[in-house]
């Protein structure tokens, strides 16, 4: 095979699908064959032309898993027939100030897979090997594929909050973030509240974990949490920043509201519900290849998984707009191995 299919995003809101030459990785770069690839919001940046130059054609996707088929110079821990998955971050320089402060999310010289460089959206995909995401037995490639993306950002979420064991957590947003959010936050012992509109997805909340939940229509969701006890950490998954304002009233002591959902509002929060309580509001990215390593591991051990609806890779650009109108249950994803 000389050449392989890959779906272009040029311009806004254009998908087309090409014929690409198959290249040699490059030197400390692996190829693989994709499997599946999940389709995540994030893609908007390169299908909406939200890119320095959307002339520029661009692979989406990045939640990548295959098998490696080539390695470049230089790749040692790595070789043909290895199960891999890529992430958001397609590998980590090794060499800037973050990384040499082992600050691996925060290279200063990491493309974005999918955004800043060709991603999964096709057959073939390429990646440092620095990037790359062991995947253990046990879970198959669609299962994967949005563990790499919507899985790691919620587990590593949860992890920069250092709540303890019975403390109460609370989750807001019932969607692709929000759905593992949940599982994890039940499986690391935590009193789980989930926050969303209306109620018809309460049964589903307390199905994947919650102990409690808050219809924020009905109620304020800052004041319901804080007639709980308040939260210890309330991870934001929902793409609204008025929705997740009035959350911070809802943080116990020292709590921390921690954002993971990107909303084109902004975020407001009054100076006396940050000082008293002493609150903080953070944003967390995602996390490292080996940090990606963990997050499968502790998925497989506690049977987390994520909801998927599956599409043959040929129709990447309806999955694309299945994903955007918000009406999937919960991940679409590609399969490129069908």
């Amino acid at each position: 095979m000389s050449t392989y299919r890959a779906f272009e995003a040029t311009g806004v809101h254009t998908l087309r699908l090409v014929e690409r030459e198959l290249v040699d990785p490059a030197p400390g770069h692996v190829r693989l064959r994709v499997q599946a690839c999940g389709v995540c919001h994030t893609d908007v940046l390169a299908v909406e032309g939200l890119r320095p130059d959307p002339s520029q054609p661009v692979v989406p996707g990045h939640e990548i898993v295959g098998v490696v088929d080539a390695v470049g110079a230089g790749v040692t821990a790595w070789q043909p027939g290895d199960r891999v998955g890529v992430g958001f971050l397609n590998g980590h320089c090794g060499e800037c100030e973050p990384c040499r402060r082992g600050d691996f999310v925060n290279c200063l010289a990491q493309a974005q897979t999918g955004t800043t460089t060709d991603g999964g959206y096709a057959e073939v995909a390429y990646a440092r090997a620095s990037g790359l995401v062991r995947i253990p037995e046990g879970i198959s490639a669609l299962d994967a594929a949005p563990l790499l993306c919507a899985g790691l950002t919620t587990f590593a979420a949860l992890q920069q909050g250092h709540a303890r064991a019975g403390s109460l957590v609370a989750v807001q947003g019932i969607g692709g973030l929000g759905h593992l959010a949940l599982q994890y936050a039940r499986s690391l012992g935590y009193r789980v509240a989930a926050v969303a509109r209306g109620r018809e997805k309460e049964a589903l909340a307390r199905e994947l974990g919650a102990h409690e939940y808050i219809d924020s229509t009905a109620a304020d969701p800052g004041a319901a949490l804080r007639d709980l006890g308040g939260a210890s950490v309330i991870v934001a998954t929902a793409s609204s920043g008025a929705s997740m304002s009035p959350l911070v009233r809802g943080l116990a002591p020292n709590g921390r509201l921690i954002v993971v959902g990107a909303a084109p509002d902004p975020l407001t929060v009054s100076t006396p519900d940050l000082i008293f309580g002493t609150h903080s509001v953070v944003g967390s990215l995602t996390g490292s290849s080996v940090e990606n390593e963990d997050n499968l591991a502790f998925s497989l051990a506690h049977g987390i998984r994520p909801s998927v609806e599956v599409l043959p890779f040929e129709r990447a650009m309806e999955g694309y707009e299945r994903m955007l109108s918000g009406k999937a249950r919960f991940r679409v994803v590609l399969d490129a191995a069908a």
